[in-house]
């Protein structure tokens, strides 16, 4: 009941604002996108499903992106298989230092990986910026996984290291952000842009805040969004996600009656909604029961995982305090295939497939 109220107050701080929007007597351009004009261009879309993607022989965002270990065979090969089974949306994390270290090798290699997704029919959602796991990190070589430990070395966006200094962190990351929006502004490749994953300090308040205002500025054709996940900080960070988001999207990794609480209140914003993180095993948040109920509500499904790797996360979240030791776990938390494409399970894949029908 307390998530519920939580909800229900989080939605009532968004509204306002979307009514004073309305009103407002300024260029289209420094808008967010209008209910009309998102809701027109949601009828558009298919079914959106897919996974939030990182090659199995990459540990965390730099790793997929660097020079030395970018490996466009190996993501052909797996964007292959998610071909296979009707998945047509990856949500796909980049990394500011890869940027800052090579521009112009990043920008070719984000092209190529779309070049390669849309061989398979699957359009991208780039995430920029994200709270989640290890705080620090470094360009080069990146460290192997901690046997056992749920993503051992995911990495924040930004380090930890550079939030001492606000101004200078702004200063720059903007330039980034800018020069990513201007390159693909345009690319129909790209499907939605994801500004910042899970933000959960309160210092991330105003990165969360300038991104959307960077974003805004170039003004790209597709929409925006930051998905909401929790209800603990809603008064200062989900309330400036509601605020801005073209796109409402949402993280449950629990049972239909999680999502359909999320759901049903996030209605009342009067866009379209995408879920862009579920799929947990042991909670009940799986695909035979919250990918079909997602699609009877129109709401697009991004799970997390798909091919088990160095990521690590056929191991549940607990392992971060204390890795699992034994190998395999009986039930994976998240992921589809093992490396040599064989099943966690074939009745999820005829579930996938079944529900990916089009």
């Amino acid at each position: 009941m307390k998530r519920i109220v939580c909800l229900i107050a989080l939605i009532a701080m968004a509204m306002p604002l979307v009514a004073r929007e309305k009103n407002k007597k300024v260029p289209m351009e420094a808008l967010r996108w209008s209910e009309e004009r998102v809701n027109e261009w949601y009828a558009q879309q298919p079914w959106m499903s897919g996974c939030n993607f990182v090659p199995s022989n990459a540990i965390n965002q730099l790793e997929m992106w660097q020079e030395d270990t970018f490996s466009p065979e190996l993501i052909d090969k797996e964007l292959g298989w998610a071909e296979e089974l009707g998945f047509n949306v990856m949500r796909v994390y980049l990394h500011s230092k890869a940027w800052e270290a090579d521009k112009r090798g990043f920008k070719k290699r984000i092209d190529e990986y779309l070049t390669i997704s849309m061989k398979h029919g699957i359009r991208t959602m780039f995430v920029f910026f994200d709270d989640c796991n290890y705080p620090e990190g470094a360009i080069g070589k990146q460290p192997d996984p901690i046997p056992g430990m749920h993503n051992s070395y995911w990495l924040h966006d930004p380090f930890a290291s550079l939030r001492g200094d606000k101004e200078k962190m702004l200063a720059d990351l903007k330039p980034y952000v800018m020069d990513i929006l201007k390159t693909f502004k345009d690319d129909e490749r790209i499907v939605m842009w994801d500004l910042y994953n899970e933000p959960k300090k309160k210092d991330s308040i105003d990165l969360l805040k300038k991104v959307f205002e960077w974003a805004r500025e170039v003004n790209p054709s597709q929409p925006l969004t930051s998905a909401v996940w929790s209800l603990d900080n809603f008064h200062y960070l989900s309330s400036v996600q509601l605020n801005n988001s073209d796109v409402i999207c949402y993280h449950s990794y629990f049972d239909t009656s999680f999502h359909n609480n999320w759901i049903s209140h996030l209605r009342m914003l009067n866009r379209p909604i995408m879920c862009t993180e579920y799929m947990a095993r042991p909670f009940e948040c799986t695909f035979q029961k919250v990918m079909p109920f997602l699609k009877s509500q129109n709401v697009g499904a991004i799970n997390w995982g798909f091919v088990s790797g160095k990521s690590n996360t056929i191991y549940d979240w607990d392992t971060k305090k204390k890795p699992y030791v034994g190998g395999e776990p009986k039930v994976w938390f998240h992921d589809i295939l093992r490396q040599d494409k064989t099943p966690y399970s074939e009745d999820e894949i005829r579930a996938i497939k079944e529900c990916n029908k089009r």
